[in-house]
Order: structure tokens, then C-alpha cells, then sequence
């Protein structure tokens, strides 16, 4: 499932951005991912549908029919947001709302598996975390973003700005993680990731651009965090109900 849905999803943001990402001094990495030539660009989709071909129809022989109507939502959503003209990825701030597309795990992974319907709080908080994952890499790619003319939300507001509605973001999903979700070990870490980002608009690096080496030392961390969360959630199952 999360290859072929990976593979399209940022194979064709890939596609329909060779001139910003040629600007971008992060891509072409382990860490950011590939910078691919035209010519790999212009033929991707035929690996692409080629996977797609071969996993789709097993997926939707485990999820019903139901699965269909999701691979679709999965489409419309990918094709607004990397259309090349006007596509919502350059429209701030509807694409922070196209984030939303990423819930659709969800409720794929359900189907599949077969389980119980997480609690609607649950899709709050990720999709909260979705918005803020993805200011993140609007704040990385700030100045590449300018050079190419590309609008963003970060571009528009600027960084300060930018980091401030990120912080505002982690602090909502810190109440939710205390309150609706009553678990105070995921949320103590997230508020420690909320203390470092008021460090990091207040005192250290503020408005100063990060450089590469700084940048890839953050996502090692992150990953690490992220590794580590996502093994308590899967044992201790905190996201399944509300406190």
C-alpha cells in the first residue's frame, strides 16, 4: 500500500515541479529526495501506472469496492494540487488544506486490516500534523520557493510568520494529546518539540535561513522522534480513544 501510493504522489509533485526543485539546493538527496532529468521526469508515469496496474487490483480485492471510491479521492486530490496551471500547490493557503488527502491512510488501512473506525478526533489531530509537517518544508524551502516564483503560505507570510503559525499548529495538537487524548507521554514529547521551536523563532536561528548541513542534522532527528512515537502508538494504541 504505501509504496505505489508514495510512488504516485510524490512522483508526480516531482513531475510538475523540475524548475523549483532545479532551484532547490536540499533536493537531489537521501534526506529530500530526487531532482530527476526531464527526460526521467517525462517518462515516470509509465513505472508509475505500471505499479498501480499491479498492486491496485489486490487492494480493492482486500477493501471492496469501498477502496475504489478512495484510490479516486486519492486522484482528484493529486491532480488539483500538481496541476501546472493554477494548481492549488501554488494557490496559499488551500494547500495546506490539501493535506487533508493524506487522511486518506486512514481509512484505506482500515479497509484493508479490516478494523474499527478511528474517533474523529484522531483525524483532527492528523491532520493538524500533516499541516505542520508540511509548513516545515515550506520554511526549508523559503528562498528556492522565492528565486522560482513560486507562492506558498511561507512566502507570503515570510518566515517569522510562517514559524509562529507552525508553533500554533504543535500547540493545538499538544492540547489534544492532554486533553481529548489523555496521554501525557506522546503529548510531553511533542511539547518538548514546542519548547525547541520557540528557541528556534526566539533565540537561535529566528529568521536566518537553515543551511544544508543544518537541515539534514534536523530530519535525521526528526526521523528518530518519528520512529520512536510511532512505535509507542502502535503499543499503547493512545490515538484509538478519547480520554
Amino acid at each position: 500500500m504505501c509504496f505505489p501510493l508514495n510512488f504516485l504522489v510524490y512522483g508526480w509533485n516531482d513531475s510538475v515541479d523540475f524548475e523549483t526543485d532545479q532551484a532547490n539546493p536540499r533536493k537531489d538527496s537521501f534526506w529530500f529526495g530526487a531532482r530527476g532529468t526531464k527526460a526521467q521526469l517525462e517518462h515516470l508515469w509509465k513505472p508509475m501506472l505500471i505499479v498501480h496496474l499491479l498492486f491496485m487490483p489486490y487492494l480493492i480485492y482486500l477493501g471492496s469496492y469501498k477502496m475504489i471510491l478512495i484510490i479516486t479521492l486519492f486522484l482528484i486530490i493529486n491532480a488539483l494540487y500538481n496541476l501546472k496551471e493554477n494548481g492549488i500547490r501554488s494557490r496559499p493557503p488551500f494547500e495546506l488544506l490539501c493535506q487533508i488527502g493524506y487522511l486518506l491512510v486512514v481509512p484505506l488501512s482500515m479497509l484493508i486490516n479490516d478494523t474499527a473506525m478511528l474517533p474523529w478526533q484522531t483525524f483532527i489531530y492528523l491532520f493538524l500534523f500533516s499541516m505542520q509537517s508540511h509548513l516545515i518544508g515550506e520554511v526549508m524551502d523559503i528562498e528556492p520557493d522565492r528565486q522560482s516564483h513560486r507562492k506558498t503560505t511561507a512566502t507570503i507570510l515570510g518566515m517569522k510568520k510562517t514559524k509562529m503559525l507552525i508553533i500554533g499548529i504543535v500547540c493545538l495538537e499538544v492540547v489534544f494529546l492532554f486533553y481529548v487524548f489523555k496521554d501525557f507521554v506522546f503529548g510531553s514529547v511533542l511539547a518538548f518539540g514546542l519548547i525547541w521551536l520557540l528557541l528556534d523563532l526566539l533565540i537561535i536561528y529566528r529568521s536566518q535561513k537553515y543551511s544544508i548541513g543544518q537541515m539534514k542534522f534536523f530530519a535525521f532527528g526528526s526521523n528518530i522522534i518519528a520512529i520512536a512515537t510511532i512505535a509507542y502508538v502502535w503499543y499503547t494504541g493512545c490515538l484509538l480513544e478519547v480520554g
